[in-house]
Parts: C-alpha cells; sequence; structure tokens
C-alpha cells in the first residue's frame, strides 16, 4: 500500500496552526507493533516528535495485553512525546483522553461524526473505528516519555463491530479524508492539540470535552448485580457511575468507580 511522506508533510502544513511539537515521521510497510519499534529507535536516540507509521502489523498490541489485529489498509501510528511537565504515573489515562479527544474533534471537524467509548475507542455510527494505547516510560512515579500508539481502520476488513472509514464516507457519498496521508496528518494533529489542551488548560477543561463526545455517558450499567447510569470519568481515567436503588430511601445514591478493563460497555449508536 502507497504511503508518501512529502505528501503527509504537506498535510501537517496545512492542518497545523499552532505547532507544538516538531514530527519527525518514518513509513514502514509492515512492522510487529508501531508501539515497540518506536521504544526501539527512541532507545537508540529517537526524540520527542518521531512518529512510526506502517499499513500492517504482525504483533499489534491492544489495551490490556490483548493483540490488536492489524491487516493491510489500515493507518497504524505511535507518536513520542516526552514531558517537562509534571505527570504522576497515576494519571498515565489523561494522555490517552488527551489524544482521544484530540482526535475525534479533528475528524469531527472534517464532518466525520467521530465520538469516543470509554476509555480509549473511536467510535463512528456505534462500530469501532479505531483505538488507542498509550505506553509510558516512568521516573520517580512521574511520567518521562509516552509512546501514542493509535490504529484507525482505513480500507482493511472489520469484524462486524468495527467500521472503517472509506466504506462509511462512501455510505455519505463525501470523502472529506481523501488519502491516508491526510488521515495520519489528522491523527497526528489531533494528539497534538489534546496534549497542548492538557498541559496548557489542565486536567478539567480537557475532562469537560472529552465527555462531551463520550457516548456513554447516561448508559444503564450493571455492577455486582446493581444497576446504575454512567455520569463521568475521574481525572485517573476511572468510570464514575451512580447506583440505583441502594440500600434504604435514607440514604444517598452512592457514585462508584469502575477501573478501565473491569467492565465492557459494548457498543451503540452514537448520539454526540
Amino acid at each position: 500500500m502507497e504511503f508518501n511522506l512529502q505528501n503527509l508533510e504537506v498535510a501537517l502544513k496545512t492542518g497545523r496552526k499552532y505547532p507544538y511539537l516538531t514530527f519527525s515521521p518514518h513509513f514502514f510497510e509492515s512492522v510487529s507493533s508501531t508501539n515497540q519499534t518506536l521504544w526501539d529507535m527512541l532507545n537508540l536516540g529517537a526524540t520527542s516528535g518521531t512518529v512510526v507509521i506502517a499499513t500492517s502489523q504482525s504483533a499489534g498490541r491492544g489495551q490490556w495485553g490483548r493483540q490488536w489485529i492489524s491487516p493491510v489498509g489500515g493507518l497504524y501510528l505511535s507518536l513520542a512525546i516526552s514531558f517537562d511537565h509534571k505527570i504522576q504515573a497515576t494519571d498515565s489515562y489523561q494522555l490517552t483522553f488527551a489524544s482521544a479527544w484530540g482526535i475525534a474533534s479533528q475528524l469531527r471537524q472534517h464532518n466525520v461524526d467521530v465520538g469516543i467509548k470509554w476509555p480509549n475507542d473511536l467510535v463512528l455510527n456505534g462500530r469501532k473505528l479505531g483505538g488507542i494505547l498509550t505506553e509510558t516510560k516512568v521516573n520517580k512515579a512521574q511520567i518521562t516519555q509516552a509512546v501514542i500508539g493509535v490504529g484507525i481502520n482505513w480500507i482493511n476488513p472489520v469484524p462486524e463491530t468495527g467500521i472503517n472509514l472509506e466504506s462509511w464516507q462512501a455510505s455519505q457519498n463525501s470523502r472529506p479524508i481523501s488519502c491516508l496521508e491526510m488521515l495520519a496528518s489528522t491523527v497526528l494533529v489531533g494528539i497534538e492539540s489534546g496534549m497542548q489542551c492538557l498541559l496548557e488548560e489542565g486536567i478539567n477543561i480537557l475532562l469537560s470535552r472529552y465527555l462531551n463526545l463520550l457516548t456513554n455517558m447516561g448508559d444503564k450499567v450493571y455492577v455486582n448485580n446493581l444497576s446504575g447510569t454512567v455520569v463521568g470519568v475521574t481525572p485517573q481515567g476511572n468510570l464514575r457511575i451512580d447506583l440505583e436503588n441502594y440500600g434504604t430511601k435514607e440514604l444517598m445514591t452512592p457514585e462508584i468507580y469502575i477501573e478501565p478493563g473491569t467492565i465492557s460497555l459494548g457498543y451503540h449508536k452514537s448520539s454526540v
């Protein structure tokens, strides 16, 4: 599959208003994992802003040790970012939220109606368009470096719960994202804008924007045979759930927090 780095450079120049990072992109037809390839490059002296892009992965990684199926035709991209700001290791999900919000908002600026499924999925028409895997290097309980891995379905085959961008654009009789290079540029600008929001405006502003695009708000869920409603997300990444019919009428309905990876929310039609 063809990918032109010069076309990516042109797309980045037209798509960025306030550059925050200096991107240094590297393209590979296939790698075991773009995240692992980028970590290897960082160990050899690569710097913040280095990007690895591939059109397939043989050993792609998803959240919680899952395999990320990565057939030819998708966009698989990893970006390295170093941090001078103090970000606690326990707040690593803030980087994922920043990336998810940034990418979704950039795609929406191109009239691709993307929402976010907690904590790290990009959804379109209620189906999975892509996902994000954040890996970090920590020193003295603070994050010093991160690799943000993103997989987006472009023209690759997808499971029933998935959707690829080209088929969706065909159904809309519109092609706002015209090529893989433009998609890669949109993803990179999205991560960059999300990180700028987090580092310059703070987690409260970022979370409010993230929640505006979160498709799970108001979802009914069941935890330990108790029903509840999704009402938000904590700065540490946990899902906030208000439990219903808990205890006696005199007791206030408690709010509980669910860690990522301990509950599955499924997919449904987006309403954002």
